[in-house]
């Protein structure tokens, strides 16, 4: 009778845990024209069944066989390959198994909303991962969340915030890199095996040399129009680890690609206390079927829509001060520049550095950063004489801020030592002849917050603040983490956004433009409080062609700050067109113009405003790429066809140069378009032949417009308009 019964036990058992590793329905993640698609293995792990075009019916998925690997691939239980996630345990165990336990599903207007819940079977660890499926953009937003409940703090080794799989012959990757005043070179080659990544170390200017975006075509290169391509991007501020894992695994598959997007684990093994939850930074991506073009709009729409704060609203144009004061100026210089920006027509007067400091006055980049006190000989009648003027001028005011740094002689390096990361026993590194805040620390996030809220309190119309980072992160250590110095990286990051968060809430209405010394965050981790961007400190149009374009890849044109300045021989016209292709402004002496510049420079604002909604919200085309060409073309359309921008620029021509026609993309074949150059010098002359006339868009996209630009370095803006 007790063998009967022990037998009954084990059928039951055994059968239990049958059921535990029965395959699950597909867990089906899907946008429009994508679908990733998951189920279990026999060991109950979670394994991507599909990733690609959208099956018509649901039902086919299952039909589909799985990889016989998860697709989390884990520390110390994994197949050897570059683990997703990893921990060390409270008991000092160094393995993660991640079992299938639910999901859930659910759709709110355009996002479908899932969550997969996966745990250790041997361990209180938990994981959840998320996504939302924006159907109208054809993107998927991606992240983890990490908790635990051991009776000890645990290690985090490996976090990455996605695992996406690939199976192609061939991959290749185009990814952008550069430096200060030099950003935004491209480059694309085919993966190699093995492991490829892309990485940042910098801690604070996170984006400074490499971007944590890419490209990734499959098969073959694509080009604008046509070709698979993956593109994705971490919004992320930090250090960021874009790996790429090149797996020879069979001749039906050829290569796995296992693609492993996060923060970078660098000197960040991450301490993770019970019931505290980490949460992996978003992963942005979109699978284009016809190149890189189409995963450019489906990024930029799902931008506009949800990925950069008010991302719809129009920003305003603005003329800074820097290149006509530096830091030598005082109430009269500005007063006078606050009146050429009135008679300039921008919206905004930025006062860039220099203003503050009184113990240590800032005059120079050597002293002064982190007293934020009015320069009392600068400015005696403070800030609010400078609003109240730019008031009496129908003009907003903006302000420079850089709260995250210090200099050695300022009175805050005095009094709070203990605020700034430096090494004991070490000499100090100076950037810029600066040092970094501590954000990890409480009373520095609250002191940084105050930088901001203490400006805007006494200045309730300040309208526009310029948020900038110089430096990136050396003399890494913080006094406040103690014995927890691997969570410096992560914990600076998360202390920068919860200042950010605070300042949203508390002023949803200030503009605020994202800058890092130029492109040093150019990331979506702090689009989602600011409104555009500083794309980079080199302005010469010349330049400025390549870094746009390069970041159009990723980032709307219309949020990408470009002012018109002193740098570059070319002429205004040149430098007014290639800024209005971005977020138009000027950082020039105004005084110094003629009266025809004045007058060209006010024309181009009033076109840029009338066309501000479509280079905001609009659909890029990039037509004739800048890299190997003598010249660069792309149009921006609105989304009913009805309007339409195109930007034209000749570079380092030769004589006897000959340029194919220019085919237009995205317009209406059956609607009929005015042609009109914008931005003349000569009202008279334009440069278009074909200025004023009409045509279809059908004849535009296939027959095209000759090329009409002669000599270098010139430019031409072409608006396009449907008549009935």
């Amino acid at each position: 009778m007790k063998k009967i019964y022990l037998l009954i036990i084990s059928c039951l058992l055994l059968c239990l845990g049958k059921a535990q590793n029965k395959k699950i329905n597909p867990i089906i993640i899907s946008t429009q024209s994508t679908a990733l698609v998951y189920t279990t293995n026999a060991q109950n792990q979670l394994t991507q069944l599909y990733f690609g075009e959208a099956l018509k019916s649901s039902t086919d998925y299952t039909l589909i066989n799985p990889n016989a690997f998860p697709t989390i691939i884990t520390q110390g239980t994994g197949p050897v390959h570059e683990p997703a996630l990893g921990v060390l345990h409270a008991d000092n165990n160094p393995s993660l198994d991640l079992q299938y336990t639910s999901h859930s599903t659910k759709t709110e207007g355009n996002i479908q909303f899932t969550e997969i819940q996966l745990k250790d079977p041997q361990y209180p660890f938990f994981v959840t991962l998320h996504f939302k499926a924006y159907k109208n953009e054809n993107v998927i937003e991606q992240w983890s969340e990490i908790r635990h409940q051991e009776k000890k703090p645990v290690v985090l080794k490996h976090f990455s915030s996605a695992f996406l799989q690939l199976s192609a012959q061939n991959y290749y990757l185009t990814h952008f890199f550069g430096d200060h005043a030099n950003e935004m070179h491209m480059q694309e080659s085919i993966l190699p095996e093995g492991i490829h990544h892309i990485e940042s170390k910098l801690g604070a200017r996170a984006t400074n040399f490499d971007m944590p975006s890419f490209m990734l075509s499959i098969d073959q290169p694509a080009n604008e129009e046509d070709g698979k391509v993956l593109a994705g991007t971490l919004a992320w501020s930090g250090n960021f680890n874009l790996d790429f894992e090149n797996i020879r695994y069979s001749e039906d598959i050829g290569h796995l690609l296992q693609i492993l997007p996060g923060i970078n684990n660098y000197a960040s093994d991450y301490t993770l206390n019970p019931d505290t939850s980490f949460i992996t930074p978003s992963f942005i991506y979109t699978y284009s079927y016809s190149g890189k073009g189409q995963a450019s709009r489906n990024l930029h729409q799902w931008a506009v829509n949800y990925g950069i704060y008010k991302g719809k609203e129009n920003k305003s144009t603005l003329l800074n001060n820097w290149e006509a004061t530096f830091f030598d100026f005082d109430e009269q210089k500005l007063t006078a520049l606050l009146s050429e920006a009135q008679n300039l027509g921008v919206n905004i007067f930025l006062l860039d550095d220099g203003w503050f400091g009184n113990k240590y006055p800032r005059n120079d980049d050597k002293a002064g950063l982190g007293d934020w006190e009015v320069n009392r000989k600068k400015l005696p009648h403070g800030l609010p004489n400078l609003v109240d003027e730019a008031k009496k001028r129908n003009i907003k005011f903006g302000i420079w801020v850089e709260p995250e740094m210090v200099n050695p002689k300022s009175e805050l390096y005095e009094k709070h030592p203990e605020w700034i990361l430096k090494l004991a026993n070490r000499p100090e590194n100076l950037r810029r002849s600066q040092l970094i805040l501590d954000l990890t620390n409480p009373k520095v996030q609250e002191h940084v917050f105050k930088v901001v809220d203490n400006i805007l309190q006494e200045n309730p119309d300040i309208n526009y603040i310029k948020w900038d980072c110089n430096r990136y992160m050396t003399n890494s250590f913080s006094p406040y983490l103690k014995d927890k110095q691997n969570n410096l990286y992560i914990d600076y990051t998360l202390g920068l956004y919860k200042v950010l968060q605070r300042i949203r809430e508390k002023y949803p209405n200030l503009e605020l433009m994202w800058c890092s010394g130029g492109g040093g965050r150019a990331e979506y981790g702090g689009l989602k409080y600011t409104n555009e961007f500083w794309p980079s400190d080199n302005t010469d149009p010349l330049q400025r062609i390549f870094i746009q374009y390069g970041y159009s890849y990723f980032f709307p044109m219309g949020i990408q700050c470009a002012h018109v300045t002193s740098w570059g021989n070319q002429s205004l016209k040149f430098k007014l067109d290639v800024a209005m292709s971005g977020k138009l402004g000027f950082d020039i002496r105004v005084n110094e113009m003629t009266p025809q510049e004045l007058k060209l420079s006010q024309n181009a604002l009033k076109n840029y405003k009338s066309l501000q909604d479509i280079i905001n919200t609009g659909e890029i085309y990039r037509l004739i790429a800048p890299y190997n060409n003598n010249c660069a073309a792309w149009m921006i359309t609105d989304k009913p066809k009805n309007r339409a921008v195109l930007y034209l620029y000749n570079l380092h021509t030769q004589h006897g140069d000959r340029f194919s026609p220019i085919y237009f993309r995205g317009l209406d074949p059956d609607k009929k378009y005015k042609l009109k150059e914008l931005n003349l010098e000569d009202e008279n002359n334009p440069q278009f032949p074909q200025n004023g006339k009409i045509f279809s868009g059908d004849f535009l996209m296939k027959a095209g417009i000759k090329w009409f630009l002669n000599g270098s370095q010139k430019s031409s803006v072409i608006e396009l308009e449907a008549v009935s």
